[in-house]
Parts: C-alpha cells; structure tokens; sequence
C-alpha cells in the first residue's frame, strides 16, 4: 500500500487554500487563520460600493438609451467577489473566478459600445449579430480559461487594446472640457494601477525590506476607479452618439461642485426626468 499525504494531495484540489500558483506579496494567514491575504482581500471595497450607486445615478441613460449598462455594472460588482474569494483562499477557482469576471467585463463592454463602423463586414453592423458572436468568444475564452489559466493575459490582452484604442480615439474627439478631464484622470488613475500590480509583483523583496508588502491593495481600489470611470466615459459618447437630441451632460453626484472628489454620472437634460444634483453649473456641450 502506498502512503498518501493528505495535505499534499488535497492542495491540488482546485478549491483548496493555497492551490493557486498565484500569490502575491502580502504575507499569508498574518492577520487570521481563515484569511489568506487579509488586506489583498479587504481592498476591493469599491467592487461593492461603486456598482449600486452607479446604477442609481446613471439611471437616465439604462432606461432611455441601453439597459445593458446595469449587466455592466452587475459584472464589475462580480470581479469584487471573485477578487475577494481569491485573495481569502489562493484557491485556483478563485483565481479563475477573479480572471474570467474581468474577460466578461470588458466583453460587456466591447458589446455594447464598439461602434458599427468597425465591426467585421459580415457583421453588416448588427448590433445583436455582434453581441452574439462576443457572447461565443466570451463562453469560448472562458472555456479555454478553465482548462489553461494562462490563457486568460492573452484574451485581456487581446480585448484591453481595442477597448483602450476605442476609449482614446473618442476623447481625442471630444471638445468638453469636463469629460476630457475625465479622460486624462482615468487614464492617471490607471497608470497607478499598473505601477501598484507591476511593484507588488516585480519588487517584491524590496517592499518587504521597507516593511510594506501591500502595493497589491492599491492595484484594487485604483483598477475600481479607473473602470467605472473608463465605463462612465463610454456611456457619455454612446449617448451623444445615439440620442443627441436629450443633451447628455456628465455631473458629479452627490453634489456637482465636488469635481473629481464626487462620481461622475450622465445625465439627459431633455428627458423630463433627470436626476436632480444640487448646484449644478451648466457646461457647454458640444
């Protein structure tokens, strides 16, 4: 009879701690045994926050110009709790849940906003034939996904770069003030993400010889804000692109003259029943 370690074979059991080969800079179990990477984990607040109140205050455009939106908006939530379950677990399930969320996030989004002009020409700018065929690649990729998990930086990459190049070229177009801001401030915002993930992963010995092992946090609440923002920029052109005649204008919420301390939200002035933002300057729209 051959001996069988128990705790050897059962961490190769996808749903076991630690059966990830992904682990990041955080020491794991310091804080409580049942918590992997404590503050890796505790970071994604803004998954859950952002989500329902952008909902509530874009709410002009899901219910005049695209419901789907919300299924956006319902997704980015689910990447906080596919992070969160990851980071308390280094399981590989979480780590694929964490992965494929982001894929369909922004699969979502290429769905909903990639403009006719560039779809394929067998396309012929159908709309619904396009959504049909990123619901294939999306069910495919996370197929794939599952069997090979590095797969999963290919497809990101494959999807990041028209959704970037999409996401530039409109704001290279743009002639308001407030959304262009916005723009640059999104992509600031993601720049620091990057640094935040690229230091918690390539610099690790070194963060942890200054006693600060957590970059990996920040690469949470940075990627939560430059994606609603990058989202909330999509939703500005897609209206003025689809109905001009409402005049869509970007506010800030819970009071406009927060700026970039509050959330930015699209609003239609000619559709009778925007939501109201106290003090609220109006911006030239062009």
């Amino acid at each position: 009879m051959v001996a069988v370690n128990l705790d050897k074979a059962s961490a190769h059991w996808p749903l076991s701690f630690e059966s990830s080969d992904v682990d990041w800079c955080e020491s794991n179990f310091q804080i409580t045994n049942s918590v992997a990477e404590f503050w890796n984990t505790i970071s994604n607040f803004l998954f859950f926050i952002l989500p329902p109140i952008l909902m509530h205050i874009n709410r002009d455009y899901s219910s005049r110009v695209s419901w789907g939106v919300n299924v956006v908006w319902a997704l980015l939530g689910i990447v906080g709790v596919g992070s969160v379950y990851f980071h308390a677990t280094l399981s590989l399930v979480g780590q694929l849940l964490d992965e494929i969320a982001i894929i369909w996030v922004v699969m979502a989004a290429i769905a909903m906003w990639y403009p006719k002009e560039y779809m394929p020409p067998f396309i012929h700018q159908d709309r619904s034939l396009f959504q049909g065929w990123v619901v294939v690649f999306a069910f495919v990729s996370t197929g794939l996904a599952c069997v090979k998990p590095a797969i999963n930086c290919v497809v990101l990459f494959v999807l990041g770069v028209p959704a970037t190049a999409l996401l530039v070229l409109h704001l290279k177009r743009c002639h308001n003030e407030r959304v262009y801001n916005l723009g640059i401030r999104c992509a600031v915002t993601w720049v620091c993400a990057v640094v935040s993930w690229a230091t918690d992963s390539l610099f690790c010995a070194q963060c942890k010889w200054i006693g600060f092992p957590y970059m990996h946090c920040f690469w949470h609440i940075f990627i939560a804000l430059a994606s609603y923002q990058a989202i909330v920029l999509f939703v500005y052109f897609d209206a003025m692109h689809e109905v001009p005649e409402m005049r869509p204008v970007m506010r800030y919420w819970p009071y406009d003259g927060l700026g970039i301390f509050g959330i930015p939200c699209v609003l239609l002035e000619n559709s009778g029943e925007s939501l109201k933002i106290p003090h609220f300057k109006a911006h030239k729209v062009l």
